[in-house]
């Protein structure tokens, strides 16, 4: 039997499909802000001389990036809400469990940046009178960021194609959207389609943007 496709009946649902990737775009957005905060202040943390502190945010960092992110969105908003014996909003709970992924990600990007600086760029900057603060932000920071671009923009690529998860705990991202729409016109294939054109059409100049970036920093090296 030939499959006869018909994007008509589910294009007549356009208004959910941009409302879905309205709340994908704002996850996403979201999310890498505060994961970007989340990250550089692990990162300080690793790179301080505070086991406890370093320890700690090593744990962190661990668990987000070892355990699968179905996973720890199903777990903050059905099992945390019992732990601490209170509810947590779906969108909440989203939004906090992307955040967490992302910054643990985050935060071993900009590590390895800064550690990838020679050390002799330090002792130098120590020994023309530079404080600890200064030669970071004004010599180590600017080379390590140069560096991590890249692998940023990744990760954020990635960033966006996870918010897709959001779905399982009722979040209407474009994932559920595109659900809801087939769950309509029965209609998976023309639905799912859809939604992957939608994503290709939104990282693909990522995708690219990063490449070129990588391209022009080795150039420059």
């Amino acid at each position: 039997m030939t499959y006869s496709w018909d994007f008509h009946s589910v294009w007549q649902y356009w208004d959910l499909f941009l409302w879905g990737l309205w709340i994908t775009v704002l996850y996403t957005f979201g999310s890498i802000f505060f994961g970007v905060l989340i990250g550089f202040l692990t990162c300080a943390a690793r790179l301080s001389g505070w086991m406890v502190l370093s320890a700690t945010a090593r744990v962190y960092q661990e668990i987000f990036r070892c355990t699968p992110l179905l996973v720890q969105l199903l777990w903050f908003y059905y099992a945390f809400p019992l732990l601490v014996g209170g509810s947590i909003d779906n969108r909440v709970a989203a939004m906090l469990t992307l955040s967490l992924y992302a910054g643990a990600f985050y935060a071993e990007i900009f590590r390895g940046g800064i550690v990838s600086i020679d050390r002799g760029q330090r002792e130098a900057a120590a020994a023309i009178g530079m404080s600890p603060w200064q030669s970071m932000s004004r010599i180590i920071l600017p080379q390590a960021m140069k560096r991590v671009l890249p692998s940023f923009i990744n990760q954020s690529v990635i960033q966006f194609k996870n918010t897709s998860l959001v779905s399982v705990i009722s979040v209407a991202d474009l994932a559920y959207m595109a659900a809801v729409v087939n769950g309509q016109t029965y209609r998976p294939l023309e639905s799912y389609t859809l939604m992957a054109g939608l994503y290709i059409a939104m990282l693909l100049p990522l995708t690219q943007a990063a490449d070129w970036i990588e391209r022009r920093l080795r150039v420059s090296d």
